[in-house]
């Protein structure tokens, strides 16, 4: 089966000029900037940003920019039954809701920017971003505008993090997930911190949280926008405390709680556990002579005694022989629990 796609014309081809002079040429003009320097021609558009030096970040951009238009960028319309998901997901699923208000947005104005995809097969493409443009079109039964690359699987996951990077509406977990990911493919911290576009710091956080909150909780709980590191960061804490895990599992089984949007999910689950936690904080006996005795755990309808035998060596056991003698005592004062 050919493929299904239809050729716009290049984007140095959209409006014809004159032919440029042999110096003009070899010299093209960076109409971005407004400068007369010209652009050293290059295939790497890595070899730019090495050359610049300490130049300001709005010419680095720049000259980025117009390396593209020097070379010229071909858009293709491609059928997006022909296109797969990225073999690393980076985005957790929108709500109904905000796939229809996406997709209205894409009826109503148009694709203005192109997706990326890779070659994947003779007859498939892989997207490398552009997902939620990438299902509009195929909820709308049209055909997606993209740019045609080839790919490494490293170039592929460093051109999807770093477009979402700029954007505003990819959450810290997603971001976090998504490092996680890369990380159990087997991707170098350096590919992982070129496709985030964060320090080696910042990367460790977003991958230990991730890790430590089990997957299914983050699927129920969804992207929480409105929650970033420090709140997730407590909830991890949280999650290690005695049996929280499960019953962090128990509430989000609830049927209630598949109801509530994904920022309560999170705010309803963070609350619970925390007014647990605060239940369940041990509280510590100290003797008049100043030294710790005991610990005391309140659990409900039960109270655990904790004593360390480093502190007061055999006080537990010297406690446990007069268990008969203290409830003989405390029935002889009347029963407290009745």
């Amino acid at each position: 089966m050919a493929r299904k796609i239809s050729f716009d014309a290049p984007l140095e081809e959209t409006q014809p000029q004159e032919a440029p002079t042999r110096a003009a040429a070899a010299h093209p003009a960076r109409p971005l900037l407004g400068l007369d320097r010209p652009i050293k021609q290059s295939s790497a558009l890595g070899a730019i940003s090495q050359s610049l030096g300490d130049i300001s970040e709005r010419v680095k951009r720049a000259e980025q920019i117009e390396q593209k238009l020097v070379a010229g960028q071909t858009v293709v319309e491609i059928d997006p039954d022909l296109i797969d998901a990225s073999f690393v997901p980076d985005r957790m699923d929108a709500t109904p809701e905000q796939n229809a208000a996406f997709r209205e947005m894409i009826r109503e104005h148009g694709q203005n920017v192109p997706i990326l995809v890779r070659p994947k097969t003779p007859e498939r493409f892989e997207v490398a971003f552009g997902h939620r443009r990438l299902r509009a079109a195929r909820e709308l039964g049209i055909k997606v505008r993209a740019v045609v690359r080839d790919l490494t699987d490293e170039q592929l996951v460093i051109a999807q993090g770093q477009e979402n990077s700029g954007r505003t509406d990819l959450t810290f977990i997603e971001r976090a997930r998504f490092a996680a990911r890369l990380e159990d493919r087997k991707f170098s911290r350096e590919i992982i911190m070129a496709s985030l576009n964060v320090d080696k710091a910042a990367l460790s956080r977003l991958i230990a949280i991730a890790t430590r909150v089990p997957g299914a909780l983050i699927d129920a709980i969804g992207p929480a926008p409105g929650f970033g590191r420090v709140r997730w960061q407590e909830l991890t804490e949280l999650l290690d405390v005695d049996d929280n895990r499960a019953r962090a599992r128990a509430i989000v089984a609830e049927p209630s709680f598949g109801d509530l949007d994904t920022d309560k999910r999170f705010q309803t689950l963070y609350d619970r556990l925390r007014v647990r936690e605060a239940r369940l904080r041990p509280e510590t006996w100290n003797a008049e002579d100043g030294t710790r005795v005991a610990r005391i755990m309140r659990t409900g309808k039960k109270l655990t005694l904790t004593f360390d035998d480093r502190v007061v060596p055999q006080f537990g056991d010297f406690v446990a022989e007069r268990l008969q003698l203290l409830y003989e005592e405390y029935k002889a004062n009347g029963d407290r629990g009745s």
